[in-house]
């Protein structure tokens, strides 16, 4: 058992080292099991909102439970790190939209290697521990440590939000068999505001804090392989990968940030193509313009249906 002195001690070290590789915020929860989630979880997927996102299913007790990802875990360090860009491609009326998240090079690879160095350099200043990072990459339930950590709470639309940032950001995490001193959860201050709501074009929040993910505009032109059901025709917007229509219209937003990461500024393509160009899109362009980002995940074949689906959409409106 440690002293709490060393405990403060080594908690201090974590929360410098998070600031130093650029975090913004960073918050700390006991790794235990998440009992107030198993029920919301099982719920969810039993009205099968993962729509064919069936991986989802998958490793039940492990999203549940850190100490089978990390046997012996103590402590879940949440993180944010800032994504919201200095200039925002989606205004321009001649182009379709990526979300703002995707604008630059994958953030998992970015995001990835700042934790491996953290880590390193985590265990250097304190003494050997064991443990893992993450970056969306594995069955942890990221938004419910963070806000158990205190670092936000979790909105309407289900994400993290931040009075000081608004939810433009990415969520990672360390699960380490070191004992820190715990964050406590904030309130949630959403009160009676329900503009994503209302907002989402094909009714993917059917009630607070829970998101219908077969509706959602980010499954039907990322995750679904299969077409897109005619039924969200005329709802998508103009978004051919990701959507932020919840985000764009969300209050706490207004103290959004510009992010200083190099690494997510979009190249020229990205910054100034037409919907002509993106409609013309070979597969040695989407390669090259797409060759380091995550709208990989959607692959060439899957960006053309995107823009067709919208195309024929537009068509029939006219």
């Amino acid at each position: 058992m440690k002293s709490d002195l060393s405990v403060a001690n080594n908690t201090a070290i974590v929360k410098k080292l998070a600031s130093d590789y650029g975090f913004s915020f960073c918050g700390i929860s006991k790794a235990e099991f998440l009992e107030s989630e198993a029920g919301k979880l099982e719920e969810w997927l039993k009205r099968g909102f993962q729509g064919k996102m069936s991986y989802l299913e998958n490793h039940f007790d492990k999203r549940l439970d850190p100490t089978k990802l990390v046997p012996g875990a103590k402590s879940v360090v949440s993180l944010i790190y800032n994504y919201f860009p200095p200039e925002d491609e989606n205004q321009r009326p001649d182009s379709y939209k990526i979300a703002r998240y995707a604008y630059g090079k994958d953030y998992h690879f970015i995001i990835k290697d700042k934790l491996k160095l953290f880590f390193e350099e985590l265990s250097e200043a304190i003494g050997e521990i064991d443990g893992r990072a993450f970056v969306d990459s594995a069955p942890v339930m990221e938004r419910s440590w963070a806000e158990k950590s205190g670092i936000g709470w979790i909105g309407k639309n289900s994400l993290l939000l931040n009075r000081s940032l608004g939810s433009y950001f990415f969520l990672a995490e360390l699960i380490i068999d070191l004992e820190l001193t715990p964050d406590g959860p904030i309130k949630n201050y959403c009160g009676t505001c329900t503009a994503c709501m209302e907002a989402c074009p094909t009714d993917a929040i059917p009630e607070s804090g829970v998101v219908d993910g077969s509706r959602c505009i980010s499954y039907l032109t990322i995750e679904l392989k299969d077409d897109i059901p005619d039924e969200f025709s005329g709802k998508m917007n103009d978004w051919m990968f990701g959507c932020d229509i919840c985000q764009e219209v969300c209050p706490w937003n207004r103290f959004a940030q510009p992010h200083k990461e190099e690494s997510f500024i979009p190249n020229e393509f990205i910054k100034n193509a037409s919907k002509k160009e993106w409609e013309e899109i070979t597969q040695d362009i989407f390669s090259e313009v797409f060759r380091k980002s995550a709208v990989k995940r959607t692959k060439y074949s899957g960006l053309k249906r995107n823009i067709e689906f919208i195309k024929k959409e537009k068509n029939k409106a006219t």
